[in-house]
């Protein structure tokens, strides 16, 4: 819109977004998503004589929508004289009115399920009885599927109907025929104001029908669809677009396949940019919302240009010469008790997408990418044997349902069992069957004896080094070696749109290993250098360059806060005179976007990957502060093998990570911290809880988000969860801190440039110790903290800055009990309050550290944070997902996201009833 010199104003009430950065928008409203905050902009506006004229709502999900009709029919677009882009109103009507959809579709003969819209209780049952079950239900109007299920008999069906008319803002339901097991497949279109319609990418689900779409591993484009289908979808698809309503924009349409008869039907169509639309946009570099946009303001399709070839028409249909797919992330682990298993109400908190030139090489990256401690698909020790628990997975899908298929194939269970289980199409089964056959031919060979065509076979199939040296039983480094020796090497290709039929101007790269680049060895020993640069289409440069490590899967406890870190990051190494690049696999974020970094590469954060960039693009060094844990964790690596860290060093990450380092450095400064013990085994714990006292705090060593962390009261208590944590992570040091209760918890976040300190931020949280930081509602600045504490605060972190070297950013948390204050601990990265704060302050202090990491210093920076009033982080909860588990809060986090809200007094309402509240969730 903006660079149409469309002036625009963005409401959005998340704090830790890059879209609410003043980057982004001319007027950024961070306020709640309601009638009353779009009135009072509308009005503020008027006031200053810059009316607001349109209103697009098709960006922001299902929560836009359902404020943009909300202010429809309260008439206020109408009275303020603004008008409705990029979607109409009726067209958002049929699509999400289930009963108003299922008509429209038979009007115009596309097959949808048999059943209809039921408005109580006594409809629904007599609905159920003409259709008969399995039967599914779907409540109207609600996100991610919540109050759908899926009733098998009569005697689940009362419960199911009740939980799905509460669900529903309108009480109205489907009642349809369950056609569970059929394939499913989208379509993502996009229509100009003339008509044109083009279908930017096909998207085959590898979960059949039964599984939440965001639930489901995806593949594009579509793998097992024969052409005469595809076209029938095709032509359906725009059909059905262009009988919702003519608007100009985005659709997203999901049909359901029957295997047995190629039967279609059409199951639901979403008149705007969906989570399926940034994956279509990622995996095709087709600006799907960009390109909408401009729709919306009435451009046409053949007046706008293909953003990745820049001279193309954007009037075409991508081609792909690569697969992608997409795995969500899950975090059951959070959630004890949660019914983990996976059905019509979506429950994973993010995703990874694997780039690659078939099927096996993405599904592999995406697997290596999704942060859950596996290598790729098998081959790292970690299957399951037990053949009920298999089978139990197979019928039952749950997060890991993908790795169980593959220990079903690995441990000898016969194909057709697995595909009537499961009922995934048998392509990609003997996809998965193909890989695990390769992982048992390896198991014959040694290092010195595998045939040079096995490990090649093996690369082509996305097997990481990692996993070829655990079959072979050697080293991940010698398997690198060999591969290298043998001219098996990993080149780089783009995402161009078109196939490589035009040339693409966007540096956007993924990694394989392609026939072309495995050269045969020239007879003086070397490789010809030629074919190799020929099959390699990431040409490096000889600027002086950064690599930015992103942060891998949102999940709780790392979120999208590190990609507003990540983007800042590369606009400041920019302004410094880097060439910047990005790695990460997160098809969510913006700093996966192809027009952020001068060069992304769309891969895992996983060490090969990373190791095999650095050596083609041999960057001055390598940036891990803002990517979170993820990135932080490949310091060590980096460390040995000489690269260099820009900012912190890996000594100073790994002293502030290591308890009893970390506690000498704080005896030596004067700081006081709580009592702690570190212990390896239960009998241990047991004898350090004598010296330390009741209550403890137990956590395991290097964990993200509080992860196995829990307050214990007695030696019963401590000795079960630590045998708990040692049998989920064996060898781990534990750490017992004598727990303090009734303390109050602060933090704080600086930057040190190794000399002097500047604190951007101290908040005060409203709940006590002993609730994660990221589940406590925090306010900046503090509220009833005094200056002596204030002091203290501001005393440690200056020294705790500078004994740890610090170079970039800062977060250190504290326990306060009477009037002294305590080090819970110290993170030298990018913390998840630093965008909280940069929005609060309205400073770009992301920017000011990543500057300071390469060389400038504190003092050259003018800071002037605008401190009015209080800003109240609001921690965002799912429980809503999982029924059955009790909302209770301790020292793991379990929030998913956040929101900021302003106050100016603290007689404020909002304040009142939370810190009423602030013990009422506290747990152990």
């Amino acid at each position: 819109m903006r660079e149409e010199g469309i002036k625009v104003a963005l409401i959005n009430s998340n704090p830790a977004t890059i879209m609410t950065d003043p980057l982004n928008a001319d007027y950024v409203y961070l306020k709640p998503l309601d009638k009353n905050s779009i009135i009072e902009i509308l009005e503020k506006h008027i006031a200053e004589g810059i009316p607001i004229d349109a209103v697009l709502p098709t960006m922001g999900g299902q929560t836009a929508l359902n404020l943009a009709i909300d202010c429809d029919s309260a008439g206020v677009w109408q009275k303020y004289g603004v008008e409705l882009i990029g979607v109409d109103i009726k067209a958002i009507e049929t699509t999400e009115d289930r009963e108003k959809f299922r008509l429209k579709m038979i009007e115009i003969g596309v097959g949808v399920c048999k059943g209809r819209t039921a408005r109580s209780f006594l409809e629904g049952k007599e609905i159920a009885q003409e259709t008969g079950f399995p039967l599914v239900i779907r409540p109207s109007f609600t996100l991610g599927g919540t109050g759908g299920g899926f009733v098998n008999d009569a005697k689940e069906f009362d419960a199911a109907l009740n939980k799905g008319l509460h669900a529903s803002p309108t009480h109205e339901v489907l009642v349809e025929q369950s056609i569970k097991g059929w394939k499913e497949y989208e379509l993502e279109l996009l229509r100009d104001n003339i008509g044109n319609v083009i279908i930017i990418c096909s998207i085959e689900n590898f979960d059949p029908m039964g599984i939440h779409t965001g639930d489901s591993i995806t593949v594009a484009p579509a793998q097992t669809l024969p052409d005469t289908i595809y076209q029938r979808m095709r032509d359906m698809a725009i059909k059905m677009m262009n009988a919702i309503g003519q608007f100009a924009g985005g659709c997203n349409v999901q049909f359901s396949l029957n295997p047995e008869t190629d039967e279609i039907i059409a199951i639901e169509v979403n008149p705007r940019v969906s989570r399926s639309s940034a994956l279509a946009s990622k995996a095709t570099g087709y600006p799907i919302a960009k390109i909408a946009a401009k729709m919306a303001i009435g451009y046409n399709l053949d007046e706008l240009t293909n953003a990745i070839t820049g001279n193309t028409s954007a009037y075409f249909e991508p081609a792909l010469d690569y697969v992608i797919v997409k795995i969500p992330r899950w975090n059951f682990d959070k959630f004890k008790g949660a019914d983990k298993s996976l059905g019509l109400q979506m429950k994973s908190v993010g995703e990874t997408m694997g780039i690659g030139r078939n099927f096996q090489e993405a599904l592999q990256k995406a697997c290596q990418s999704l942060e859950i401690k596996r290598n790729g698909m098998g081959a790292d020790g970690k299957g399951l044997r037990d053949q009920d628990a298999i089978m139990y997975s197979l019928a039952n899908p749950s997060w890991n349902r993908l790795f169980h298929i593959y220990d079903a194939f690995k441990i000898g269970i016969s194909f057709k069992t697995i595909q009537q289980t499961t009922k995934i199409d048998r392509w990609f089964l003997y996809q998965i069957e193909d890989l695990v056959r390769v992982e048992n031919e390896m198991e014959k060979y040694n290092l010195h004896s595998i045939p040079k065509e096995l490990l090649e076979e093996a690369k082509h199939k996305g097997f990481a080094d990692r996993q070829i040296a655990y079959t072979l039983k050697c080293l991940e480094s010698e398997v690198y070696d060999k591969r290298n020796n043998l001219g098996i090497k990993r080149i780089f290709k783009c995402v161009d749109t078109c196939a490589a039929e035009f040339e693409a101007s966007t540096p956007y790269f993924y990694s394989t290993f392609s026939p072309e680049a495995s050269v045969a060895l020239a007879p003086e020993g070397g490789i010809s250098a030629a074919k190799i640069i020929d099959a390699n289409e990431s040409i490096s440069s000889n600027k002086k360059k950064i690599i930015v490590l992103g942060s891998g899967p949102n999940r709780i406890g790392q979120g999208i806060e590190f990609d507003y870190s990540c983007v800042h990051g590369i606009l400041a190494a920019k302004e410094a005179g880097y060439e910047t690049i990005m790695i990460n696999s997160n098809p969510e974020t913006v700093s996966t976007d192809f027009d952020i970094a001068d060069k992304l590469y769309f891969e895992p954060v996983f060490w090969e990957h990373v190791y095999d960039i650095i050596q083609h693009e041999k960057p001055e060094g390598v940036i891990v502060q803002l990517g979170g844990q993820t990135a932080l964790k490949l310091a060590e690596k980096l460390s040995k093998y000489g690269i260099k860290i820009i900012g912190t060093s890996y000594e100073a990450l790994d002293l502030a990570e290591d308890r009893g380092a970390f506690s000498t450095l704080l005896q030596q400064n004067d700081i006081p911290f709580p009592k702690f013990g570190v212990v390896e085994t239960a009998d241990h714990a047991v004898e350090v809880s004598r010296e330390l006292g009741f209550p403890l705090l137990v956590r395991p060593s290097y964990v993200l988000g509080g992860q196995s962390m829990k307050i214990v009261i007695n030696e019963q208590e401590l000795e079960q969860h630590v045998v708990d944590i040692l049998r989920d992570i064996p060898g781990n040091k534990i750490l017992l801190d004598h727990f303090l209760e009734n303390a109050i918890e602060a933090e704080a976040d600086a930057i040190c440039d190794g000399e002097d300190v500047y604190i951007i931020g101290i908040m005060e949280h409203i709940e006590p110790a002993g609730i994660h930081s990221g589940d406590s509602h925090s306010v900046l600045p503090p509220f009833d903290l005094s200056e002596n504490v204030i002091q203290q605060i501001k005393d440690h972190t200056h020294k705790i800055a500078i004994a740890l070297k610090t170079k970039g950013l800062l977060n250190i948390q504290f326990a306060i009990k009477n009037e002294v204050v305590y080090i819970i601990e110290a993170n030298p990265r990018a913390s998840r309050t630093v965008p909280f704060i940069c929005k609060a302050y309205q400073e770009p202090y992301v920017n000011y550290a990543t500057k300071v990491m390469l060389g400038a210093k504190i003092k050259d920076f003018n800071f002037q944070p605008k401190e009015k009033g209080w800003a109240i982080k609001i921690p965002v909860f799912s429980f809503n997902k999982f029924p059955n588990v009790n909302m209770e809060l301790g020292p793991e986090m379990k929030s998913t996201g956040e929101a900021i809200y302003f106050i100016d007094s603290l007689k404020d309402d909002f304040f009142r009833k939370v810190y009423g509240e602030r013990n009422l969730y506290l747990s152990r």
